[in-house]
């Protein structure tokens, strides 16, 4: 089953600290896909933003133990992509 570039990047992550990266190392973060791979997720960023992905990192985020009324429970672990464009570009989603 082939991902569409929509399904494969979720959501930009937006905080201080990628906003931070964003200005001074031009990498921004991203929600994706957990089936999705380095591959799948540069054609994506280069699909929808149209810019040229210099890298990609890739993280697997654990889930996190919450406490509840029927006793602790895990949230679900997520995918994050680090994705690092070439100079000449920019990407306004801040």
């Amino acid at each position: 089953m082939e991902l569409l570039p929509t399904d494969i990047i979720k959501r930009p992550l937006i905080s201080e600290k990628t906003y931070h990266f964003g200005e001074r190392f031009n990498a921004y973060s991203f929600e994706v896909d957990k089936r999705a791979d380095k591959s799948q997720i540069r054609a994506a960023i280069e699909t929808l933003y149209k810019v040229k992905v210099d890298d990609v990192r890739t993280i697997v985020v654990p889930g996190k133990p919450r406490r509840s009324k029927k006793g602790v429970k895990t949230t679900p672990f997520w995918k994050k992509a680090i994705v690092k464009i070439h100079g000449d570009h920019k990407l306004e989603i801040y």
